[in-house]
Formats: C-alpha cells, sequence, structure tokens
C-alpha cells in the first residue's frame, strides 16, 4: 500500500487556497475588472468551505477584504493570509495535499520553475513553506535522482483511486522542460511514491493558447472515479480540432487502474477567443469542484450553457454555477488555475 494518496478534488475540501492579484502585467490592460471576479469566486466558494486567501501586504489585505465585503462574501469563512507572491495562479505554485495511510494529511512542496518559461518565480516557489507556518502540518519536498521535482498541480488530474491523467507536451517535451533527463517512467515513478498513484494515461497535446505547454486541466478531467470529460473542437479547420480528438481516442482506448475501461463524455469548446491578435486558452474543462459547487468558467459564448448543461448531469449533487471568466483567461488561465484545494 502507498504511503500517500492525492484525494480526488470532489471528496470534502477543508478549504481552497486562492492568491489575491496583484501582478497587472499578467492582465495587460484588462486588469481593473479581475478582482471583482475573484470575490465573485470567493462568495461562491465560502458557501461551502472556508477560503484561504494569500495577499502580497496590509494593504492588499484591506483592498481584498473592500472588494469582498461589498461582494457579500461571509467575512467568518475567509482567512486571509500575507504571503508575497509573483502571481497567483495557486494550482501550480501551491502546495498540493496528499493523505497518509494513517488518515492524516501532508503537504507537498514541489519546486515551481514558473512552467520553466517565466524569471521572477522566487516568491511563488517559497508559497508552500509560508502557507505551512498558517497550516501547520508535516511538509515534504519531494525529490527523485537527488533533485527537488517540478511538478505543477495544473499537469495532473486524479480520481482519488490510482489513476492519474497528464499530457505527453507538458511533461515530456523539450520545451519548457520541467525536469531535465526525466522519463516517462521517472513521473509514474514519482506519481507512484507520492500521489499513490498506481496508472498514469497519458493524453497528448494541450489547447491552443495555453502558455503552460499542455496543461491537463484544460483539456480532460475525471468528475467521478470512473468517469472523464474530455473538451471537444467540431471545426476541422480549428488548430485545436486535431490534438483534441487524438486525445478523445487515447481516453477511449484506456484503462482505469484496475484494467477498466473509462466512461468518456465530450465536453465542447467555445469558439475562439481572441484578443489583442492572440488566441486565449478558453476551456470549459478547467472547472473546479468545491463542496457545494462547481464553478466553470463561461465565455459569453452559445456553447456556455451546452457545457454547464453537461456538468449539471454529473454533479446531481452540487449547484454547477458559472463564472465569467472573458477577462479572467487574458490571464492565460482560469479557475482551476487560480485555486488549490485542502483536503478535509
Amino acid at each position: 500500500m502507498a504511503a500517500f494518496r492525492m484525494p480526488a478534488e470532489w471528496e470534502p475540501h477543508a478549504a481552497t487556497i486562492i492568491g489575491w492579484p496583484h501582478n497587472k502585467n499578467d492582465w495587460p490592460g484588462k486588469f481593473e475588472p479581475i478582482p471583482w471576479v475573484y470575490a465573485e469566486i470567493i462568495r461562491t466558494l465560502a458557501q461551502g468551505e472556508r477560503v484561504r486567501l494569500l495577499v502580497q501586504n496590509v494593504r492588499e489585505k484591506e483592498k481584498a477584504q473592500d472588494y469582498c465585503g461589498r461582494a457579500g462574501v461571509d467575512p467568518d469563512k475567509l482567512d486571509i493570509h500575507i504571503i508575497p507572491t509573483d502571481r497567483i495562479w495557486m494550482r501550480d505554485s501551491g502546495p498540493i495535499f496528499v493523505r497518509t495511510g494513517k488518515g492524516g494529511k501532508v503537504m507537498l512542496d514541489w519546486r515551481f520553475n514558473a512552467w520553466a518559461k517565466y524569471s521572477n518565480y522566487k516568491r511563488d516557489d517559497k508559497v508552500p513553506a509560508a502557507l505551512n507556518e498558517h497550516i501547520g502540518i508535516e511538509r515534504i519536498e519531494p525529490v527523485h535522482k537527488g533533485s527537488r521535482v517540478v511538478l505543477e498541480g495544473g499537469s495532473i488530474d486524479v480520481n482519488g483511486k490510482g489513476c492519474l491523467l497528464t499530457t505527453e507536451e507538458c511533461l515530456l517535451s523539450k520545451v519548457q522542460e520541467r525536469n531535465p533527463g526525466f522519463m516517462r517512467e521517472d513521473y509514474e515513478a514519482v506519481f507512484e511514491k507520492y500521489l499513490g498513484v498506481r496508472h498514469v494515461i497519458w493524453l497528448g497535446n494541450g489547447i491552443t493558447g495555453d502558455d503552460t505547454h499542455g496543461h491537463v486541466d484544460d483539456l480532460a478531467r475525471f468528475v467521478n472515479p470512473t468517469t472523464v470529460v474530455t473538451v471537444m473542437e467540431k471545426n476541422t479547420k480549428d488548430s485545436n480540432h486535431a490534438p483534441l480528438k487524438d486525445n478523445l481516442k487515447r481516453l477511449k482506448s484506456a484503462r482505469d487502474q484496475s484494467g477498466k475501461p473509462l466512461t468518456v463524455v465530450e465536453l465542447p469548446m467555445p469558439r475562439p477567443l481572441i484578443f489583442e491578435g492572440t488566441q486565449l486558452p478558453a476551456s470549459y474543462a478547467n472547472f473546479l469542484i468545491a463542496n457545494k459547487t462547481v464553478l466553470v468558467p463561461t465565455f459569453n459564448d452559445p456553447a456556455d450553457r451546452v457545457a454547464l448543461s453537461i456538468l449539471a448531469e454529473l454533479f446531481p449533487r452540487r449547484d454547477v454555477v458559472g463564472i465569467h471568466a472573458v477577462d479572467l483567461v487574458w490571464g492565460f488561465g482560469t479557475i482551476h488555475c487560480l485555486s488549490q484545494q485542502e483536503p478535509a
């Protein structure tokens, strides 16, 4: 039996971790509405669980409290921690929590290098250790072949039973290479040791516009132990059509940790979302499963209601809530990217 097990996202949360937006360079020319989007996300989450909000300093704390208060956030469900960051994509720079065989909880502090793309990440890399001064549980820095492992939460998705989704483009490509020299078997060994994963399903490429180079949380997600949703692009001329068709084929032939086939449900893609000549990584797969809700990014698109309807059927015991993300996605991420759950 593995020493650790990464719980599925639908298992009970103690809290969700979010970083308050502050870096205007992440949303050039569009920063003004972003704090309001965050306040709405926090308000919705706080209806079912605590929110741990990371802010830069006392001034930013007061600003966040003002936005959240005006948006109707329950202040008794909000814990604000002064922890400076470079960016606020907690899915990737924040910790990953795992359970121990004895029912305890451990914080995994992976090395973060800004998707092997950006140079400003020193504060982000320190987030798990700084946050653990407030949480106070065992913290482990995963190591393989004598080096700390780089791993972002957005690059993996688990069913909590020993099966994991990831992509070859993100982890095996020489472009934006996270862990030079790592092969498929290296990652599988790391996943088994630290996440309790017995079986890895490797998808191909990610979606157009994703500056992480292939994160799986814009592509395919477990919604229960045996069911995966995956985004599809019907327009054969769209750059997403071929890679998403290939991923669907891989999922349909895949097996879970017990050797059983998966149930695969298709999600639409919104029409290409272009801003200042750049195609943005708009995807309904970037939803967040919380204790009482499922928060889904929406894009003022006819496919919004189709995606919300599909997810509502898959999560009958949770409220499926659309969050306007046309401005948010200009930062090259949406709801799943900006959050990280802490298991109960």
